[in-house]
Protein backbone atom coordinates (compact mmCIF):
# COMPACT_ATOMS: atom_id res chain seq x y z
CA UNK A 1 0.00 0.00 0.00
CA UNK A 2 2.03 3.53 -1.34
CA UNK A 3 0.49 7.04 -0.09
CA UNK A 4 0.35 10.11 -1.42
CA UNK A 5 -1.05 13.86 -0.98
CA UNK A 6 -4.64 15.01 -1.37
CA UNK A 7 -2.86 17.70 -3.36
CA UNK A 8 -0.84 15.95 -5.60
CA UNK A 9 -1.62 14.15 -8.69
CA UNK A 10 -0.34 10.32 -7.52
CA UNK A 11 3.24 11.48 -8.57
CA UNK A 12 4.91 10.99 -5.11
CA UNK A 13 4.45 8.23 -3.50
CA UNK A 14 5.49 6.66 -0.03
CA UNK A 15 5.41 4.10 2.32
CA UNK A 16 3.44 4.05 5.17
CA UNK A 17 6.42 4.19 7.75
CA UNK A 18 7.65 7.58 5.56
CA UNK A 19 4.38 8.76 5.96
CA UNK A 20 3.68 8.34 9.98
CA UNK A 21 7.26 9.70 10.31
CA UNK A 22 6.75 12.93 8.36
CA UNK A 23 3.17 13.88 9.50
CA UNK A 24 2.53 16.12 6.82
CA UNK A 25 2.92 16.43 3.37
CA UNK A 26 5.69 18.68 1.82
CA UNK A 27 2.90 20.56 -0.43
CA UNK A 28 0.99 20.47 3.09
CA UNK A 29 -1.56 18.43 1.64
CA UNK A 30 -2.31 15.12 3.75
CA UNK A 31 -1.42 11.98 3.41
CA UNK A 32 -4.48 9.76 1.95
CA UNK A 33 -4.04 5.60 1.38
CA UNK A 34 -3.71 5.14 -2.88
CA UNK A 35 -6.70 2.70 -2.53
CA UNK A 36 -9.16 1.42 -0.01
CA UNK A 37 -8.76 -1.93 1.09
CA UNK A 38 -11.91 -4.30 1.62
CA UNK A 39 -13.17 -6.09 4.03
CA UNK A 40 -15.57 -8.95 3.57
CA UNK A 41 -18.71 -10.64 5.35
CA UNK A 42 -16.39 -13.38 6.41
CA UNK A 43 -13.62 -11.30 7.94
CA UNK A 44 -15.44 -9.45 9.42
CA UNK A 45 -17.23 -12.55 11.45
CA UNK A 46 -13.80 -13.62 12.17
CA UNK A 47 -13.22 -10.30 13.64
CA UNK A 48 -16.14 -10.89 15.62
CA UNK A 49 -14.45 -13.68 17.51
CA UNK A 50 -11.09 -11.50 18.37
CA UNK A 51 -9.96 -9.56 21.16
CA UNK A 52 -9.49 -5.91 20.34
CA UNK A 53 -6.23 -6.21 20.08
CA UNK A 54 -5.89 -8.67 17.39
CA UNK A 55 -8.70 -6.56 15.35
CA UNK A 56 -6.60 -3.69 15.61
CA UNK A 57 -3.79 -5.50 14.22
CA UNK A 58 -5.31 -7.33 11.46
CA UNK A 59 -7.33 -4.19 10.03
CA UNK A 60 -4.27 -1.90 10.39
CA UNK A 61 -2.42 -4.47 8.20
CA UNK A 62 -4.56 -3.75 5.76
CA UNK A 63 -2.89 -0.23 5.51
CA UNK A 64 0.08 -0.30 7.18
CA UNK A 65 1.60 -3.35 4.39
CA UNK A 66 5.05 -2.38 5.07
CA UNK A 67 4.60 -3.52 9.25
CA UNK A 68 4.85 -7.08 9.76
CA UNK A 69 1.81 -8.77 11.28
CA UNK A 70 4.08 -9.86 14.13
CA UNK A 71 4.93 -6.30 14.80
CA UNK A 72 1.15 -5.03 14.57
CA UNK A 73 0.22 -7.36 17.03
CA UNK A 74 2.94 -6.87 19.36
CA UNK A 75 2.06 -3.16 19.49
CA UNK A 76 -1.67 -3.69 19.48
CA UNK A 77 -1.31 -6.16 22.44
CA UNK A 78 0.84 -3.55 24.70
CA UNK A 79 -1.06 -0.41 23.64
CA UNK A 80 -4.67 -1.96 24.07
CA UNK A 81 -4.04 -3.98 27.58
CA UNK A 82 -5.87 -3.88 30.69
CA UNK A 83 -3.55 -1.88 32.27
CA UNK A 84 -3.82 0.95 30.04
CA UNK A 85 -7.24 0.69 29.52
CA UNK A 86 -9.50 -0.24 32.22
CA UNK A 87 -13.15 -1.51 30.99
CA UNK A 88 -11.67 -2.57 27.94
CA UNK A 89 -10.44 -0.54 24.77
CA UNK A 90 -13.71 -0.02 23.13
CA UNK A 91 -16.83 -1.21 25.03
CA UNK A 92 -20.30 -0.79 23.49
CA UNK A 93 -22.71 -0.07 25.69
CA UNK A 94 -26.06 0.05 25.24
CA UNK A 95 -27.95 3.17 26.35
CA UNK A 96 -31.71 3.08 24.23
CA UNK A 97 -33.46 0.53 21.73
CA UNK A 98 -31.90 2.42 19.16
CA UNK A 99 -28.74 4.27 20.92
CA UNK A 100 -25.38 2.42 21.61
CA UNK A 101 -22.50 4.59 23.21
CA UNK A 102 -19.22 3.13 21.67
CA UNK A 103 -17.09 4.06 24.97
CA UNK A 104 -13.72 5.42 23.89
CA UNK A 105 -12.49 6.95 26.94
CA UNK A 106 -11.02 3.95 29.32
CA UNK A 107 -7.37 4.64 28.50
CA UNK A 108 -4.58 6.55 30.49
CA UNK A 109 -5.85 10.15 29.90
CA UNK A 110 -9.41 9.50 30.03
CA UNK A 111 -10.34 10.32 25.90
CA UNK A 112 -10.74 8.99 23.21
CA UNK A 113 -7.46 10.38 21.43
CA UNK A 114 -5.96 7.77 23.61
CA UNK A 115 -6.98 5.48 21.02
CA UNK A 116 -4.87 6.51 18.35
CA UNK A 117 -2.10 7.37 20.92
CA UNK A 118 -1.29 4.69 22.54
CA UNK A 119 -0.39 2.50 19.46
CA UNK A 120 0.93 5.63 17.28
CA UNK A 121 4.44 6.30 19.12
CA UNK A 122 5.03 2.74 18.47
CA UNK A 123 4.68 2.85 15.31
CA UNK A 124 6.22 5.67 14.64
CA UNK A 125 9.49 4.32 16.36
CA UNK A 126 9.07 1.42 14.10
CA UNK A 127 9.13 4.03 11.75
CA UNK A 128 12.26 5.57 12.59
CA UNK A 129 14.44 1.98 12.10
CA UNK A 130 12.24 1.06 8.68
CA UNK A 131 13.36 4.76 7.04
CA UNK A 132 16.99 4.59 8.20
CA UNK A 133 15.96 7.66 10.39
CA UNK A 134 19.19 8.44 12.29
CA UNK A 135 17.90 11.90 13.68
CA UNK A 136 15.32 12.23 16.67
CA UNK A 137 11.58 13.30 16.07
CA UNK A 138 10.27 16.44 17.44
CA UNK A 139 6.78 15.61 17.51
CA UNK A 140 4.76 19.30 17.44
CA UNK A 141 0.75 19.46 18.64
CA UNK A 142 -1.83 21.48 18.64
CA UNK A 143 -4.34 20.84 20.87
CA UNK A 144 -7.79 21.46 21.78
CA UNK A 145 -7.65 19.70 25.27
CA UNK A 146 -7.87 15.80 24.89
CA UNK A 147 -4.88 15.49 21.85
CA UNK A 148 -2.04 17.03 24.01
CA UNK A 149 -2.19 14.99 26.92
CA UNK A 150 -2.98 12.20 24.89
CA UNK A 151 0.07 12.23 22.92
CA UNK A 152 1.62 13.79 26.03
CA UNK A 153 1.25 10.53 27.54
CA UNK A 154 1.93 8.23 24.84
CA UNK A 155 4.87 9.40 23.86
CA UNK A 156 7.07 10.75 27.47
CA UNK A 157 10.37 8.88 27.56
CA UNK A 158 10.41 7.28 24.85
CA UNK A 159 14.04 6.97 23.10
CA UNK A 160 15.10 9.51 20.04
CA UNK A 161 11.32 11.47 20.21
CA UNK A 162 10.55 14.62 21.87
CA UNK A 163 7.79 16.56 22.18
CA UNK A 164 5.77 19.80 22.18
CA UNK A 165 2.09 21.01 22.69
CA UNK A 166 0.40 24.10 22.02
CA UNK A 167 -2.92 24.86 23.45
CA UNK A 168 -5.26 28.27 23.78
CA UNK A 169 -5.04 29.10 27.36
CA UNK A 170 -8.18 29.51 27.68
CA UNK A 171 -9.76 27.16 25.09
CA UNK A 172 -9.76 24.32 27.85
CA UNK A 173 -11.45 22.76 31.07
CA UNK A 174 -9.48 22.98 34.07
CA UNK A 175 -8.90 19.29 34.45
CA UNK A 176 -7.07 19.06 30.60
CA UNK A 177 -5.30 21.86 31.51
CA UNK A 178 -4.18 20.38 34.85
CA UNK A 179 -3.25 17.11 33.25
CA UNK A 180 -0.87 19.28 30.62
CA UNK A 181 0.64 21.04 32.82
CA UNK A 182 1.56 18.06 35.41
CA UNK A 183 2.42 16.27 32.90
CA UNK A 184 6.07 13.90 33.80
CA UNK A 185 8.50 12.62 31.53
CA UNK A 186 12.26 13.88 30.41
CA UNK A 187 11.49 14.40 26.56
CA UNK A 188 8.05 16.48 27.08
CA UNK A 189 7.15 20.54 26.85
CA UNK A 190 3.88 22.13 27.18
CA UNK A 191 3.17 25.88 26.18
CA UNK A 192 0.10 27.96 26.40
CA UNK A 193 -0.81 30.47 23.85
CA UNK A 194 -2.95 34.11 23.70
CA UNK A 195 -5.67 32.90 21.45
CA UNK A 196 -8.23 29.75 20.26
CA UNK A 197 -7.12 26.32 19.02
CA UNK A 198 -6.98 27.47 15.64
CA UNK A 199 -4.42 29.77 16.02
CA UNK A 200 -2.45 27.12 17.67
CA UNK A 201 -2.94 24.64 14.70
CA UNK A 202 -2.36 27.58 12.35
CA UNK A 203 0.99 27.95 13.80
CA UNK A 204 1.80 24.20 13.93
CA UNK A 205 1.12 23.58 10.31
CA UNK A 206 3.28 27.18 9.71
CA UNK A 207 6.36 25.90 11.15
CA UNK A 208 6.05 22.29 8.72
CA UNK A 209 5.85 24.33 5.92
CA UNK A 210 8.91 26.49 7.04
CA UNK A 211 11.74 25.53 5.13
CA UNK A 212 14.13 27.41 6.80
CA UNK A 213 12.93 26.19 10.18
CA UNK A 214 13.40 22.20 8.95
CA UNK A 215 17.02 23.02 7.93
CA UNK A 216 17.94 24.25 11.10
CA UNK A 217 16.22 21.56 12.82
CA UNK A 218 17.83 19.10 10.53
CA UNK A 219 21.45 20.90 11.34
CA UNK A 220 20.57 20.02 14.98
CA UNK A 221 19.60 16.52 14.41
CA UNK A 222 15.82 16.66 14.41
CA UNK A 223 13.09 15.90 11.87
CA UNK A 224 9.37 17.41 12.79
CA UNK A 225 6.44 15.16 13.14
CA UNK A 226 2.86 15.18 14.25
CA UNK A 227 0.73 13.29 16.53
CA UNK A 228 -2.21 15.25 15.17
CA UNK A 229 -4.83 13.80 13.61
CA UNK A 230 -4.02 15.17 10.43
CA UNK A 231 -0.79 12.09 10.54
CA UNK A 232 -2.06 8.90 8.96
CA UNK A 233 -0.58 7.14 12.16
CA UNK A 234 -2.78 8.55 14.04
CA UNK A 235 -6.05 8.15 12.13
CA UNK A 236 -5.45 4.67 10.70
CA UNK A 237 -6.15 3.56 14.13
CA UNK A 238 -9.24 5.18 14.84
CA UNK A 239 -10.76 2.75 11.92
CA UNK A 240 -10.76 0.27 14.01
CA UNK A 241 -13.01 1.11 16.58
CA UNK A 242 -16.03 1.22 14.12
CA UNK A 243 -15.37 -2.35 12.85
CA UNK A 244 -14.87 -3.39 16.46
CA UNK A 245 -18.21 -1.65 17.83
CA UNK A 246 -20.03 -3.39 14.41
CA UNK A 247 -18.50 -6.72 15.73
CA UNK A 248 -19.80 -6.33 19.13
CA UNK A 249 -23.24 -5.54 17.84
CA UNK A 250 -23.44 -8.90 15.85
CA UNK A 251 -22.14 -10.84 19.11
CA UNK A 252 -24.30 -8.97 21.20
CA UNK A 253 -27.33 -10.08 18.67
CA UNK A 254 -28.36 -6.82 18.07
CA UNK A 255 -28.27 -6.68 14.79
CA UNK A 256 -27.27 -9.34 11.67
CA UNK A 257 -24.61 -9.06 9.57
CA UNK A 258 -25.55 -7.02 6.50
CA UNK A 259 -28.12 -5.29 8.41
CA UNK A 260 -26.71 -1.11 8.06
CA UNK A 261 -26.37 1.08 11.28
CA UNK A 262 -26.03 4.80 11.36
CA UNK A 263 -23.01 6.20 12.98
CA UNK A 264 -23.12 9.88 15.33
CA UNK A 265 -19.37 11.60 16.00
CA UNK A 266 -19.00 14.53 18.04
CA UNK A 267 -16.71 16.57 15.55
CA UNK A 268 -14.26 19.23 15.81
CA UNK A 269 -11.00 18.47 13.56
CA UNK A 270 -12.99 15.65 11.13
CA UNK A 271 -10.61 13.10 11.90
CA UNK A 272 -13.00 11.14 14.07
CA UNK A 273 -15.56 10.50 11.66
CA UNK A 274 -13.38 10.72 8.65
CA UNK A 275 -12.04 7.23 10.21
CA UNK A 276 -15.72 5.77 9.94
CA UNK A 277 -16.04 7.22 6.60
CA UNK A 278 -12.94 5.10 5.57
CA UNK A 279 -14.69 2.03 7.29
CA UNK A 280 -17.69 2.04 5.19
CA UNK A 281 -15.66 2.38 2.21
CA UNK A 282 -13.60 -0.65 3.07
CA UNK A 283 -17.53 -2.28 2.71
CA UNK A 284 -18.60 -2.33 6.66
CA UNK A 285 -22.19 -1.75 6.29
CA UNK A 286 -22.04 2.12 7.84
CA UNK A 287 -25.40 3.93 6.31
CA UNK A 288 -25.73 7.62 7.60
CA UNK A 289 -22.58 9.22 9.44
CA UNK A 290 -23.58 12.28 11.51
CA UNK A 291 -21.33 15.31 12.12
CA UNK A 292 -22.58 16.14 15.12
CA UNK A 293 -21.16 19.82 15.90
CA UNK A 294 -21.44 22.61 19.15
CA UNK A 295 -22.27 26.08 18.56
CA UNK A 296 -19.34 26.63 16.53
CA UNK A 297 -21.48 24.61 13.47
CA UNK A 298 -19.10 25.32 10.47
CA UNK A 299 -19.15 21.61 9.85
CA UNK A 300 -23.20 22.08 10.12
CA UNK A 301 -23.22 24.74 7.43
CA UNK A 302 -20.92 23.25 5.59
CA UNK A 303 -23.05 19.70 5.00
CA UNK A 304 -26.24 21.54 4.67
CA UNK A 305 -25.08 24.20 1.73
CA UNK A 306 -21.48 23.24 0.60
CA UNK A 307 -19.85 26.08 1.79
CA UNK A 308 -17.09 26.38 4.19
CA UNK A 309 -16.94 29.49 5.52
CA UNK A 310 -14.71 30.14 8.49
CA UNK A 311 -15.20 34.05 8.69
CA UNK A 312 -17.62 33.32 11.98
CA UNK A 313 -17.58 34.48 15.65
CA UNK A 314 -15.43 31.89 17.64
CA UNK A 315 -17.55 31.04 20.41
CA UNK A 316 -15.96 29.23 23.99
CA UNK A 317 -18.34 26.14 24.62
CA UNK A 318 -18.59 23.41 27.40
CA UNK A 319 -17.56 20.90 24.83
CA UNK A 320 -14.12 23.03 24.14
CA UNK A 321 -12.09 20.12 22.17
CA UNK A 322 -15.04 20.63 19.70
CA UNK A 323 -14.19 24.48 19.69
CA UNK A 324 -12.63 24.38 16.26
CA UNK A 325 -13.24 26.51 12.94
CA UNK A 326 -10.86 25.09 10.58
CA UNK A 327 -12.05 21.55 10.41
CA UNK A 328 -8.16 19.49 8.93
CA UNK A 329 -9.47 16.16 8.00
CA UNK A 330 -11.95 17.78 6.08
CA UNK A 331 -9.44 18.00 3.41
CA UNK A 332 -9.61 14.12 2.83
CA UNK A 333 -13.26 14.09 2.62
CA UNK A 334 -13.09 16.36 -0.52
CA UNK A 335 -9.93 14.70 -2.10
CA UNK A 336 -11.96 11.36 -1.73
CA UNK A 337 -15.27 13.09 -3.54
CA UNK A 338 -13.13 15.13 -6.37
CA UNK A 339 -9.52 15.10 -6.92
CA UNK A 340 -6.55 16.61 -5.96
CA UNK A 341 -6.35 19.18 -8.40
CA UNK A 342 -10.07 20.41 -6.96
CA UNK A 343 -8.81 19.49 -3.29
CA UNK A 344 -5.83 22.33 -3.41
CA UNK A 345 -7.76 24.70 -5.21
CA UNK A 346 -10.52 24.38 -2.39
CA UNK A 347 -7.20 24.88 -0.19
CA UNK A 348 -6.01 27.33 -1.54
CA UNK A 349 -9.24 29.38 -1.66
CA UNK A 350 -9.76 28.73 2.32
CA UNK A 351 -6.35 30.07 2.92
CA UNK A 352 -6.79 33.31 1.03
CA UNK A 353 -10.23 34.37 2.54
CA UNK A 354 -10.92 31.76 4.65
CA UNK A 355 -14.12 29.98 2.23
CA UNK A 356 -14.69 28.48 -0.29
CA UNK A 357 -17.88 26.52 -1.71
CA UNK A 358 -17.67 22.95 -3.21
CA UNK A 359 -19.68 22.13 -6.48
CA UNK A 360 -22.85 20.77 -6.64
CA UNK A 361 -21.37 17.22 -7.56
CA UNK A 362 -19.28 17.14 -4.90
CA UNK A 363 -21.69 18.01 -2.60
CA UNK A 364 -23.75 15.02 -3.85
CA UNK A 365 -21.28 12.99 -3.17
CA UNK A 366 -21.13 13.90 0.29
CA UNK A 367 -24.79 13.90 0.83
CA UNK A 368 -24.98 10.31 0.02
CA UNK A 369 -23.38 9.71 3.39
CA UNK A 370 -23.03 13.03 5.95
CA UNK A 371 -25.55 15.27 7.31
CA UNK A 372 -24.92 17.62 9.76
CA UNK A 373 -26.41 18.90 13.20
CA UNK A 374 -25.57 20.79 15.80
CA UNK A 375 -26.23 21.29 19.64
CA UNK A 376 -26.05 24.59 21.53
CA UNK A 377 -24.87 25.32 24.97
CA UNK A 378 -28.71 25.07 26.52
CA UNK A 379 -29.51 21.65 24.20
CA UNK A 380 -26.47 20.60 25.56
CA UNK A 381 -26.82 20.14 29.10
CA UNK A 382 -30.25 19.15 28.63
CA UNK A 383 -29.30 16.54 26.74
CA UNK A 384 -26.91 15.45 29.39
CA UNK A 385 -29.30 15.82 32.25
CA UNK A 386 -32.22 14.20 30.40
CA UNK A 387 -29.95 10.79 29.43
CA UNK A 388 -29.14 10.52 33.29
CA UNK A 389 -32.03 10.86 34.68
CA UNK A 390 -34.22 9.08 31.97
CA UNK A 391 -31.81 6.37 30.91
CA UNK A 392 -29.42 5.86 33.85
CA UNK A 393 -26.25 7.24 31.16
CA UNK A 394 -24.02 9.50 32.50
CA UNK A 395 -22.10 11.18 29.45
CA UNK A 396 -19.57 14.26 29.13
CA UNK A 397 -20.51 17.15 27.28
CA UNK A 398 -18.79 16.24 24.25
CA UNK A 399 -21.01 13.30 24.06
CA UNK A 400 -24.10 15.03 25.16
CA UNK A 401 -23.60 17.28 21.83
CA UNK A 402 -23.51 13.72 19.74
CA UNK A 403 -26.67 12.72 21.57
CA UNK A 404 -28.96 15.29 21.09
CA UNK A 405 -27.89 15.54 17.22
CA UNK A 406 -28.85 11.96 17.35
CA UNK A 407 -32.09 12.22 18.28
CA UNK A 408 -32.70 15.40 16.33
CA UNK A 409 -31.32 13.59 13.15
CA UNK A 410 -34.22 10.42 14.22
CA UNK A 411 -36.72 12.61 14.96
CA UNK A 412 -35.97 14.62 11.48
CA UNK A 413 -35.78 11.73 9.12
CA UNK A 414 -37.82 8.95 11.10
CA UNK A 415 -34.63 6.64 10.69
CA UNK A 416 -34.71 4.37 13.18
CA UNK A 417 -31.89 2.12 12.62
CA UNK A 418 -28.99 1.25 15.45
CA UNK A 419 -27.06 4.34 15.91
CA UNK A 420 -23.40 4.07 16.97
CA UNK A 421 -22.78 7.04 19.25
CA UNK A 422 -18.74 8.00 19.76
CA UNK A 423 -18.26 8.91 23.16
CA UNK A 424 -15.66 10.53 23.47
CA UNK A 425 -14.70 11.70 27.26
CA UNK A 426 -15.29 11.03 30.47
CA UNK A 427 -17.61 12.94 32.74
CA UNK A 428 -15.08 13.53 35.03
CA UNK A 429 -12.83 15.28 32.53
CA UNK A 430 -15.87 18.28 32.50
CA UNK A 431 -17.05 17.65 35.77
CA UNK A 432 -17.59 21.33 36.47
CA UNK A 433 -20.20 21.55 33.29
CA UNK A 434 -21.71 17.79 33.84
CA UNK A 435 -22.05 18.41 37.49
CA UNK A 436 -24.22 21.78 36.55
CA UNK A 437 -25.99 20.68 33.88
CA UNK A 438 -27.66 18.22 35.76
CA UNK A 439 -28.17 20.47 39.28
CA UNK A 440 -28.74 23.91 37.54
CA UNK A 441 -25.48 24.28 40.23
CA UNK A 442 -21.67 25.43 40.72
CA UNK A 443 -19.51 22.59 41.89
CA UNK A 444 -18.24 24.15 45.87
CA UNK A 445 -15.52 25.45 45.34
CA UNK A 446 -14.20 23.54 48.68
CA UNK A 447 -14.89 20.25 47.81
CA UNK A 448 -14.56 20.74 43.39
CA UNK A 449 -16.05 19.41 41.15
CA UNK A 450 -14.80 16.14 40.61
CA UNK A 451 -15.84 15.07 44.28
CA UNK A 452 -19.07 16.84 43.86
CA UNK A 453 -19.97 14.79 41.05
CA UNK A 454 -19.01 11.52 42.05
CA UNK A 455 -21.36 12.03 45.17
CA UNK A 456 -23.91 13.20 43.39
CA UNK A 457 -23.95 10.40 40.66
CA UNK A 458 -22.61 7.42 42.90
CA UNK A 459 -20.23 6.84 40.59
CA UNK A 460 -15.86 6.91 40.72
CA UNK A 461 -14.34 9.46 39.69
CA UNK A 462 -11.84 8.32 36.72
CA UNK A 463 -8.98 6.57 37.68
CA UNK A 464 -6.65 8.90 35.95
CA UNK A 465 -8.62 11.95 37.07
CA UNK A 466 -8.11 11.27 40.94
CA UNK A 467 -5.70 13.90 42.64
CA UNK A 468 -4.84 15.50 39.86
CA UNK A 469 -5.11 18.89 41.32
CA UNK A 470 -2.27 17.83 43.97
CA UNK A 471 0.57 16.69 41.36
CA UNK A 472 3.20 18.82 40.31
CA UNK A 473 2.76 21.77 37.87
CA UNK A 474 5.41 21.62 35.68
CA UNK A 475 4.39 23.94 32.62
CA UNK A 476 2.90 27.14 32.82
CA UNK A 477 4.36 29.30 30.06
CA UNK A 478 1.46 31.63 28.18
CA UNK A 479 2.98 33.06 24.85
CA UNK A 480 1.93 35.13 21.82
CA UNK A 481 0.98 32.38 18.75
CA UNK A 482 3.49 33.93 16.66
CA UNK A 483 6.75 32.76 18.68
CA UNK A 484 5.46 29.20 18.61
CA UNK A 485 8.61 28.53 16.27
CA UNK A 486 11.14 30.87 19.07
CA UNK A 487 9.52 28.56 21.74
CA UNK A 488 10.26 24.99 19.43
CA UNK A 489 13.78 26.18 19.17
CA UNK A 490 14.11 27.08 23.01
CA UNK A 491 12.89 23.92 23.29
CA UNK A 492 15.29 22.38 21.08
Amino acid sequence: MKFYSTRDTKETKFESAQVIKQGLANDGGLFVPEEIPSLTKEEVLDLCKKSYPERAAYILGKFLTDYTADELLSDCTAAYCDSSFQGGAAPLKKVTDSLFSLELWHGPTAAFKDMALQIMPRLLSRALVKTGESNTALILVATSGDTGKAALEGYKDIDRIKIMVFYPVDGVSKVQKLQMATQTGSNVNVCAIKGNFDDAQNGVKKIFSDAAAKTKLLENAYVLSSANSINWGRLAPQIVYYISAYCDLLNAGEITYGESVNVCVPTGNFGNIFAAYLAKKMGLPLDKLVCASNANNVLTEFLRTGTYDRNRDFHLTMSPSMDILISSNLERLLYFSSNAEQTAGYMAELAKSGKYTVSDEIKNVIDETFVGYFADEAETADTLKKFYEKEGYLADTHTSVALSCAEKYMAETGDTKKMIVASTASPYKFASDVYKSITGKDASAETGALDDLSALTSTDITLPLRNLAEREIRFSKVIDAEDMLTEVYRFM
